[in-house]
């Protein structure tokens, strides 16, 4: 399973130095050119775009991709038509498929993203990514013993003001608070299907019930078994699962109100 969404914004901002808010985002194409260019380091940044704002600017940046996986023999097709949809779900399946690229293929080292972009016609800012404050990505590791300075101090660490760590606070609450937005929709989507189900069936149970044959025996004696098997699926529970009860509804129904 790949990295989730928060993960993937946190990595992609470091990476990149750029604040990044949204998975959406990546329906830009820039991001991922620049990704890749971490990798490789031979995209022409001076065509990738990151103030764009239209699907036709986001299939010109898609166009520096699709040459460089080209160029690099990279054997995965990139769904240019739903990602410059920024849809949440596309853009986060292959924003994952390229995580696990970069881990395979990254050489290591430093890069410097701002620098990259700073060729002719790259803007460092776009409306949607924020930059950050500089930054280094670098899989090297500290020498040990090495001086600090030559007043014998100990090394100095740069610590994240409390202003940058109130906003990635706000950044991951608000991801997360989306997040659980979707998943009550899609919970209220569910139900709602079930529960027309339930009263269908419950309709031609009842309708059925009345139909008596010749022999005395229901009229639908086959239509009542899968209707008996769709109840049982219906109401099926797991071990630990309990039906709340009416009662205890009301009243905490009543005490919201309450409050």
């Amino acid at each position: 399973m790949g990295e989730s969404r928060l993960e993937l914004l946190a990595w992609m901002s470091d990476l990149l130095q750029m604040e990044f808010r949204k998975i959406e985002q990546c329906g830009t194409g820039a991001p991922l050119c620049q990704i890749f260019d971490s990798i490789f380091g031979d995209v022409p940044m001076s065509k990738v775009k990151f103030d764009v704002n239209s699907e036709y600017q986001y299939l010109s940046n898609f166009k520096v991709l699709q040459a460089v996986f080209l160029r690099h023999k990279i054997d995965k097709s990139v769904p240019v038509e739903r990602l410059v949809k920024c849809k949440m779900q596309d853009n986060l399946e292959f924003l994952q498929w390229v995580k696990k690229f970069w881990d395979a293929n990254y050489p290591g080292g430093d890069y410097d993203a701002l620098s990259r972009r700073k060729g002719p016609g790259v803007s460092s800012a776009t409306p949607a990514a924020q930059p950050r404050a500089p930054s280094v990505v670098s899989s090297r590791k500290p020498v040990s013993g090495a001086s600090s300075s030559s007043s014998g101090l100990p090394p100095r660490t740069r610590t994240p003001s409390v202003g940058v760590q109130i906003q990635q606070l706000q950044t991951e609450n608000a991801a997360l608070r989306e997040h659980a937005e979707g998943l009550e929709r899609e919970r209220d989507f569910y139900f709602s299907k079930l529960r027309d189900i339930e009263i269908l069936v419950t309709a031609v149970a009842d309708e059925d019930a009345a139909l008596v044959g010749p022999d005395g025996l229901p009229a639908n004696a086959a239509k009542d078994g899968l209707i008996k098997q769709i109840q049982d699926i219906l109401y099926t529970t797991e071990e630990g699962f309990e039906i709340p009860d009416a009662e205890v509804d009301a009243e905490e129904a009543a005490d919201e109100e309450t409050f």
